[in-house]
C-alpha cells in the first residue's frame, strides 16, 4: 500500500520540506533507509545518517537545523518521536487488519455479556457472569475467569490468563502469557517447619490505557485489590505482588519485581531487574536504575535512585567509585601496617 508524503504529513499535522508527491510504501530506520521508505530523526547521535540515508522522507522536529546538505524530503512536526509512533500505530492497523467475530471452538459462560463488534478467537474461554465491552479482542487460547469486567477497546493476546473477579478498564493491552490475578505469595510458617497457605481473597483492578507485557504477572490481593492505575506500562516478565498499587503513567522495564503491599507513585520510571521490598512507598516521579534494590520508603519526590541498597544517584556513584578503589586501599593499609611494625623495631 502506498501513500504520498503529502498524505502522511496531513495525518501527522506536519510541514513538508521537499517533494510532496513522493510515494511511500514502508517504514525504516534512518540508517537502513531505502527509496520508498520513511524514517524519523529524534536522537542527535543519529543525525549523520540524515545526510546519507536513502529514505525518501524523514520526520524531524520543527526546531531541527541541519548542519550539511541532504537529499531526502523532511516532514517537520512538533515531536518526531511521537509522530513516528503515531505512524507506526496506523501502519499496524493496516497490516494486521481488524479482527471481528466469534471463532469456533470457543466458550462463553452463562450470564456473560459481549459488547458490540467483539473478537473471540478459537479455543478462547470466557467464564460466567462476565461483562465484556465494545470492540474487545480476545485472541485464541486466552482464558478469562468468572465475574471479570473488561472495558471497551481492550486487547487480550494469546495465552493470557485472567483470573476470577478481575476488573479491567478501557483500551488496555495484555501481551502473550501475562497472568492477572493469580494468588499472591502468602504462606504462614508453622511450628513444625512447614507452611500453611493464606487464602488470597482479593482481586486485581486495572484502570484505562494500561499495557501489560508478555509473561508479566500481577497477583491478586490477600484482601481488597491490587491496583494498576491509568496509563501504567509494564514490560515483559514484570512481577507485581499482592496488594501492590502502581500510580498512573508509571513505566516499569523487564524483570522488575515488586513485593507485596508496596505503593509506587505516579510518573515513576523503573529500570529492568529493579527490585522492591514489601510494605514500602516510592513517591511520585522517582527514577530507579536497572538492577537497583529499593529496600525502604523514600519521602522526597523526583529522586533518582541507584544501586543495592538503593541510594540517591550521586551517592550511589560516589560509593561505586570508592568500591572500585578498595583493592588499592587494602594494599595501602597493608603497607602502612608493615611500615608501622618496622618503625616499632
Amino acid at each position: 500500500m502506498e501513500f504520498t508524503v503529502k498524505q502522511i504529513a496531513g495525518l501527522l499535522g506536519g510541514e513538508i520540506e521537499g517533494e510532496e508527491n513522493l510515494k511511500i510504501s514502508q517504514l525504516s530506520k534512518i540508517e537502513e533507509g531505502i527509496s520508498g521508505s520513511i524514517s524519523f530523526l529524534s536522537n542527535p547521535k543519529y543525525e549523520p545518517y540524515l545526510y546519507t540515508t536513502e529514505a525518501s522522507a524523514v520526520i524531524v522536529d520543527k526546531s531541527f537545523e541541519p548542519k550539511k546538505a541532504f537529499k531526502t524530503t523532511l516532514i517537520r512536526v512538533e515531536s518526531s518521536y511521537t509522530a513516528f509512533t503515531q505512524l507506526l500505530q496506523q501502519y499496524e492497523r493496516i497490516i494486521k487488519g481488524d479482527k471481528r467475530g466469534i471463532e469456533q471452538p470457543s466458550y462463553l459462560g452463562e450470564g456473560t455479556e459481549l459488547g458490540e463488534n467483539p473478537y473471540l478467537g478459537a479455543f478462547a474461554y470466557v467464564g460466567t457472569n462476565c461483562k465484556i465491552g465494545k470492540n474487545v479482542k480476545i485472541y485464541p487460547h486466552a482464558y478469562v475467569g468468572d465475574n471479570v469486567k473488561i472495558g471497551d477497546g481492550t486487547v487480550i493476546h494469546s495465552g493470557v490468563r485472567i483470573y476470577n473477579n478481575t476488573i479491567i478498564g478501557q483500551n488496555c493491552t495484555f501481551f502473550a502469557n501475562a497472568v492477572i490475578g493469580s494468588d499472591g505469595f502468602g504462606f504462614a510458617p508453622l511450628p513444625d517447619g512447614t507452611y500453611k497457605t493464606i487464602p488470597q481473597l482479593g482481586n486485581v483492578v486495572i484502570e484505562d490505557n494500561v499495557s501489560i507485557g508478555a509473561g508479566a504477572t500481577i497477583d491478586c490481593a490477600t484482601m481488597g485489590s491490587t491496583v494498576i492505575r491509568q496509563g501504567v506500562k509494564l514490560d515483559n516478565l514484570v512481577q507485581v505482588g499482592h496488594n501492590v498499587e502502581i500510580g498512573k503513567n508509571t513505566v516499569i522495564a523487564a524483570q522488575a519485581g515488586i513485593a507485596g503491599s508496596t505503593k509506587i507513585g505516579e510518573n515513576c520510571v523503573i529500570g529492568g531487574q529493579a527490585g522492591f521490598n514489601g510494605h514500602i512507598t516510592v513517591p511520585k516521579g522517582t527514577k530507579v536504575g536497572g538492577q537497583a534494590g529499593v529496600t525502604r520508603t523514600w519521602e522526597e519526590e523526583g529522586l533518582s535512585l541507584n544501586g543495592t541498597p538503593a541510594l540517591e544517584l550521586k551517592d550511589s556513584l560516589r560509593s561505586a567509585a570508592i568500591f572500585r578503589k578498595l583493592p588499592l586501599l587494602e594494599k595501602r593499609v597493608h603497607e602502612l601496617e608493615k611500615q608501622n611494625k618496622e618503625d616499632k623495631h
